[in-house]
């Protein structure tokens, strides 16, 4: 007879990552569940909100994402955890009706509602970065300053094929949400096929671009049919042709940051431009300074930006040309926190960076290198 039988320890659910789609009677949402060896877990949701879940609170968001029925997902977790099955049903069906609500709820505060911890953003061990953002080219448009991007960084640009083995490697290592910078990616003429690698995977896929090709309505639509999530939208505020670009792109189902670069040249007109982009539906917003003189008038963007209700957002990639949109606000090294943490950069051969523009910081190269030498 084995007496410790009933002692058996737990096992945990299988590593890996996981991710549900909204149906398509609902408001769009993405959710991804990395599991990790210790049965605890990072769900993210939209590829913005990121929690971090003890073994039970995984287990109920791994039920929800796979669609096992409450009266299964109550049975599993009463086996597994040694609970009464009505607590465990109980406790499931609160767990997946907050879930729902904050998925189709923008800007709920998950820490309020879901009374989960707060944890200091990027200071938990998430294993693996939650996005990747991949330079495609450092090639850019025509008539554009040479210092937008460090072309003598690459000596080549990948394949389609490499970069597809690219995405599918780091889908394999748990990594939700892909962005597609530059350079101007949209100088790729594969793109459109590397996005739809992406949502072939699971990806959430977002763009930084310029836009001035996006204002070729049938080019968009590409886009947007192969599986693009998101644009980061760079704003040329004195060129027409930036505007138009921005008026074809707001109409369509699809989320969209602005980008907006505070230079001596759009100062006295800051406030204006930030009131235009209200007007075309705009929300969300990032802001960045060429230079430190500029503090003051960053102050009162931010400011003025608050007022018209327009999202500031800060982790996202910044093209080049500009600060880090939180520069003036953090150290002198102007390291954002989550760099080579919440996520790594990728150069057009290849290359790993902690974050864009660390150059003397090179941890590998994702085609030669294992995950396990560039995640430290």
């Amino acid at each position: 007879m084995n007496i410790f039988k009933n002692f058996t320890k737990v096992r945990t659910l299988p590593t890996g990552v996981y991710q549900k789609q909204s149906p398509p009677d609902q408001p769009p949402y993405r959710i991804h569940l990395r599991l990790q060896a210790d049965g605890s877990g990072v769900l993210i949701v939209n590829a913005a909100t990121v929690l971090h879940l003890n073994p039970t609170a995984a287990e109920y968001a791994y039920h929800f994402i796979k669609g096992t029925s409450p009266a299964e997902a109550a049975k599993e977790i009463a086996a597994r955890y040694r609970v009464r099955r009505e607590a465990a049903l109980h406790d499931f069906q609160d767990f997946s009706q907050r879930i729902q609500t904050l998925v189709t709820t923008p800007d709920l505060d998950p820490v309020s509602f879901l009374d989960f911890e707060r944890v200091a953003p990027h200071s938990a061990d998430l294993g693996a970065p939650l996005r990747l953002d991949c330079a495609l080219t450092y090639r850019l448009p025509a008539n554009t300053q040479a210092n937008y991007a460090p072309v003598k960084r690459a000596d080549r640009e990948l394949t389609a094929d490499e970069w597809m083995t690219i995405l599918d490697k780091a889908w394999q290592a748990g990594i939700p949400h892909i962005t597609f910078t530059g350079g101007e990616a949209t100088l790729r003429d594969d793109l459109p096929q590397l996005i739809a690698r992406a949502e072939k995977n699971g990806q959430v896929c977002g763009l930084l671009t310029d836009g001035l090709k996006l204002a070729d309505k049938k080019y968009l639509d590409l886009l947007l049919q192969t599986g693009l999530d998101h644009i980061l939208f760079i704003l040329q505020p004195e060129n027409p042709a930036s505007w138009k670009a921005l008026e074809i792109i707001m109409p369509e189902d699809i989320f969209v940051t602005v980008h907006v670069t505070l230079a001596e040249k759009i100062i006295n007109t800051a406030s204006e431009i930030l009131e235009k982009l209200a007007k075309l539906g705009v929300k969300s917003l990032s802001l960045g300074a060429q230079d430190t003189s500029l503090k003051d008038v960053f102050k009162e963007a931010q400011n003025k930006a608050a007022n018209l209700g327009l999202t500031l957002k800060f982790d996202l990639p910044v093209p080049y040309s500009s600060t880090h949109p939180v520069a003036l606000e953090t150290a002198e090294d102007n390291i954002p926190s989550g760099a080579g943490k919440a996520w790594l950069y990728v150069e057009p051969d290849g290359d790993v960076l902690p974050a864009q523009g660390m150059s003397d910081k090179v941890l590998g190269n994702l085609l030669r290198d294992p995950w396990e030498k560039i995640i430290q």
